[in-house]
């Protein structure tokens, strides 16, 4: 194993612990803020008020703990978390694709255990969140962080108490319902190479009224991060591509310095007598300078890539922009000694931005005649009877798709509470409306393409070919010819905006939730009261969108003489809309906490947790979830758990009834060796049911010492019936089908001239793929999570640790017929497969060395990853190096002065500089400066500072 980071280390030795494997548990540190157990619902049950009865692992981080030591988004904030992995962020390699990122490539999704954000419950004060995007993720940049008191995490089935989706476990956004004061909060951040600047502002009120009996609270935040435009910016991240086709005669193999073999930046002239040629200077030709070979040195390598040279690169996003708004407000009011209501409303306004494809010329038809054309070349073409050319080009960072995804994202709650003599209950409605505008600022209009760069010349200088024809004049009246013989001849936005269009897809997710919640303790046994917990839930889903560019659209190429067919697409990017439709969910649910010993010969007490639920889906089924626990606490310091559960996943009205959705893709086509640009299209399932998992786990809490905590829990948890979105590309998919000749089922995800599957010509090649949702055979996975917790003082000061750590070795996915994949420890997957390192650790290190004055110190590392879990495909050097980030945070408070009590903090992310490893996935290595080049969760800001005021009076 790798040597472990300082930090860790030194964690791990001053706190005498002896074992570093994985993390996860109740925290010692409980903010103070924090009332009596007698007050807490602990998440993961509805009867139990003291994590430490619970059965079920819980992790607690307080919001200022987590943002102290990783200033920024709470979302990227808690992510720190070990048991995070695979999680969407800004910097997460942001891409285009609307079903793998339910419209918006930057959203902020969790990911617990690695099993994929779909199977991760968010709730806010063990309410379910309404999704927000249309497959049903929940961005949880929705949660109102000015006035989160904690975030709980519990890994684990829980299904039987919170319902479908808490496969994985569920993270519980705990607001400070209590509030009084005012607090103001500004952070100014920008990276060590003056990028990513990022500020935020906030500020929350709280006040009660009417005599105490009433209680109003709200909050507002505004988060501004202008991201990483371009890729290059990082060239250790850049450049990257796999090579290859991962067989034993072709192994695969990852390589830096990877440019497109038929692409240049200015265009590069694929046939004719100036073939491998390239325009290296706007009209200016010169010979095509061939790279190194791209691949196993004795192999076929891949011959649409190739090392340097004039091959053109992709240069995508980096990290994509974000701006938020913020805003909650609560109030609450007791009606009488026994009743209580509230009311309750939280939104987010947020934009997030990312560049991703350029336009992109495949083989594109020119007429010799072009009077763009250099007259050495047009006098060239004409001597040897040439009327027409073909070029390649990638149109370099001007003509960069804009993919702006605006989401207006509204949960609206209201609710009463009451209690009686044993009993307590409560009754509430929440609403919650999503509407995201998927914009694409300069979406391709292939048809108007088409038409730009057919060039003639007339007496009023060179125009579209088509707007000189009589039949199509009208039509083409607007056309403004395309010069594209240069790095730089078609910079400009005026020479653009014909062919350029502004599109937007509205997509609105509706949902509406009413629930009845009974709890108490009607009986007294003789080790304690019997706690029961009944619930009713009502719920229905709905989701509907429109689109100005449909996908599935042809262009009319009626008088275009060249680059448009009765396959060509009318837009470069869009998605087709889909007409209303709904789900609804009917549940019913009963829980019980039996003490059956306490201060007997075995032990100071033992207690029985369990659930059961029956839930209605009238789109899926219906189905029984369980859950059974036990805490057995031996001694004042040591208590053991374990449960066992039953849970479902049911699948969303996306997977089962989207329409058909199609993007061109650029992956490499092992068959003949080639990489065509062709349309990638969604399949929906309406014949879906739902996943069911089984979930084990086991394990420990030990004190023995004041101020020292030991946790440590296993688990186990099997998907059967899992869906997951199958994709046609995927070289294990695709090797399977080519192996069996054309008769493996994998076939029908790839379209091929003639349905034929054994052709190598390059005439042969793939003219489109498909991305299918299937139920699975099963997932698997298992791992072991530790949590240590020390606080004393050294030299009479304050001091702290806490290190948790997460060893998950294997996430295995079983499908018939097909080879296991095992995505544990891998860093790259294919659609629908999460990806995370197999051994996660983050250590926190809090001193105090002067009154006011405080050292926070936070160190994250993951082990070694695989580039793959493949079992099909043969890698040269499978193989990517771990990796580890120090923050430090140096921070100044005082205390009751006119700024009441106030905190200066300055945060170093990233302290060491710390280059991420490369990597890049073994389907997408064709397109080299467009994704991949660092595992996601990687940092690749580089040093960061961040200053941060914040205050509460």
């Amino acid at each position: 194993m790798p040597k472990l980071p300082l930090a860790v280390r030194l964690a791990v030795g001053a706190s005498a612990l002896t074992m570093a494997v994985s993390a996860h548990a109740q925290a010692a540190r409980q903010p103070a803020s924090q009332a009596s157990s007698e007050d807490i619902v602990v998440t993961g049950s509805r009867t139990i008020k003291n994590g430490d009865d619970s059965p079920s692992p819980v992790t607690v981080a307080s919001t200022q703990d987590l943002l102290q030591t990783q200033p920024g988004s709470l979302s990227n904030a808690l992510n720190v978390l070990p048991v995070f992995a695979g999680s969407r962020t800004t910097s997460a390699n942001p891409f285009f694709n609307g079903s793998a990122t339910g419209g918006n490539s930057a959203a902020n999704n969790l990911n617990l255990r690695n099993l994929g954000p779909i199977r991760t419950l968010v709730l806010m004060d063990g309410n379910r969140v309404p999704p927000t995007t249309f497959n049903n993720l929940v961005d949880v940049d929705i949660i109102p962080a000015m006035l989160v008191q904690r975030v709980e995490t519990v890994t684990g089935g829980v299904s039987a108490v919170y319902g479908s989706d808490a496969v994985a476990g569920v993270v519980n956004y705990i607001i400070d319902k209590k509030f009084t004061g005012v607090r103001f909060e500004a952070e100014k951040g920008i990276s060590e190479r003056g990028d990513a600047p990022r500020y935020q502002l906030g500020l929350a009120w709280g006040t009660n009224l009417f005599g105490g009996r009433g209680h109003l609270e709200m909050s507002a935040q505004i988060i501004d991060e202008e991201g990483i435009p371009n890729r290059s910016a990082r060239p250790n991240n850049y450049d990257w591509g796999v090579a290859g086709a991962g067989t034993a005669a072709n192994p695969f193999i990852l390589l830096q310095d990877i440019t497109q073999a038929s692409f240049a930046i200015g265009g590069k002239i694929t046939n004719s007598v100036l073939a491998n040629q390239y325009f290296s200077a706007n009209g200016v030709l010169s010979p095509f300078v061939a790279g190194g070979f791209a691949g196993v040195s004795g192999t076929a390598g891949s011959p649409a890539l190739q090392i340097g040279g004039s091959g053109a690169r992709f240069d995508s996003t980096l990290v994509s922009a974000m701006r938020a708004k913020q805003f909650f407000a609560r109030y609450d009011h007791e009606f009488g000694d026994n009743i209580s209501g509230y009311a309750q409303f939280s939104g987010d306004i947020k934009t997030n931005q990312a560049f991703s494809n350029p336009i992109q010329l495949t083989n594109s038809v020119f007429s010799a005649a072009n009077p763009f054309l250099p007259s050495t070349a047009a006098t060239a073409l004409n001597n040897a009877n040439q009327a027409t050319f073909t070029l390649s080009e990638i149109m370099g960072n001007f003509a960069r798709l804009n993919n702006v995804a605006s989401a207006n994202q509204y949960i609206a709650s209201i609710g009463l509470t009451g209690s009686g003599v044993k009993f307590k209950w409560d009754v509430n409605y929440t609403h919650g409306a999503s509407t995201l505008h998927t914009a694409f600022a300069n979406n391709i209009n292939n048809q108007r393409l088409a038409a730009a760069l057919d060039v003639v010349q007339t007496a009023n200088g060179p125009a579209c070919y088509a707007a000189t024809q009589a039949a199509t004049a009208a039509a083409y009246a607007n056309c403004k010819p395309l010069n594209v013989f240069g790095p730089t001849a078609a910079d400009s936005a005026a020479l653009w905006d014909y062919v350029f269009q502004a599109t937007d897809y509205r997509a609105v997710t509706l949902q509406d939730s009413a629930a009845v919640h009974l709890s108490g303790s009607p009986v007294d046994l003789p080790a304690g009261p019997l706690d029961l917990a009944l619930s009713a839930e009502w719920r229905k889903m709905s989701f509907h969108s429109s689109t100005d560019a449909n996908s599935n659209v042809r262009a009319d190429c009626t008088g275009l003489r060249f680059n448009c067919n009765g396959s060509t697409f009318l837009w470069g990017y869009g998605f087709a809309g889909t007409a209303p439709i709904s789900q609804t969910v009917k549940e019913a649910a009963l829980e019980v906490n039996a003490p059956l010993m306490r201060d007997s010969a075995v032990g100071r007490a033992l207690s029985v947790n369990g659930a059961v639920r029956y839930t209605d889906y009238d789109t899926s089924g219906s189905y029984w979830t369980w859950k059974a626990g036990l805490v057995w606490e031996v001694t004042d310091t040591l208590r053991f758990r374990g449960t066992v559960s039953r849970d479902i996943r049911a699948p969303t009205l996306y997977e089962q009834f989207a329409p058909i959705n199609s993007v061109p893709v650029t992956f490499t086509d092992l068959l003949t060796n080639t990489s065509p640009r062709v349309p990638s299209s969604d399949l929906a399932n309406p014949n879906l049911k739902a996943e069911i998992g089984h979930t084990l786990t086991g394990g420990f809490t030990w004190k023995p010492l004041p101020g020292f905590s030991f946790t440590v829990d296993a688990y186990r948890i099997k998907l059967k019936n899992a869906v997951a979105q199958i994709s046609g590309f995927t070289s294990a998919f695709q090797n399977l089908c080519y192996a069996s000749g054309g008769t493996s089922e994998w076939c029908a995800l790839q379209i091929r001239p003639g349905n034929n599957y054994t052709s190598t010509a390059a005439s042969n090649a793939v003219t489109g793929w498909y991305v299918a949702y299937r139920n699975l055979a099963s997932i698997e996975t298992s791992g072991v999570d530790v949590e240590a917790n020390y606080a004393s003082r050294l030299f009479d000061r304050p001091f702290s640790l806490r290190l948790l750590a997460a060893y998950q070795p294997h996430v295995t996915y079983e499908i018939p017929n097909v080879p296991t994949f095992d995505q544990g420890n891998a860093a790259f997957g294919p659609t629908g497969y999460s990806i995370g390192a197999g051994l996660r650790l983050t250590g926190f290190v809090h001193l105090e060395p002067a009154p006011r004055f405080a050292v926070d110190i936070m160190e994250r590392w993951r082990s070694s990853m695989k580039l793959t879990g493949d079992p099909t495909a043969v890698i040269a050097n499978n193989h990517v190096s771990p990796f580890a980030t120090t923050n430090l945070t140096l921070s100044y408070s005082v205390q009751g002065t006119f700024m009441g009590d106030a905190r200066l903090s300055f945060n170093v992310s990233n302290l060491f500089d710390a280059k991420p490893p490369a990597g890049a996935g073994t389907a997408n290595g064709t397109r080299s400066g467009g994704s991949d080049g660092f595992v996601l969760g990687d940092d690749v800001l580089g040093r960061y500072y961040s200053l941060s005021f914040k205050t509460k009076l």
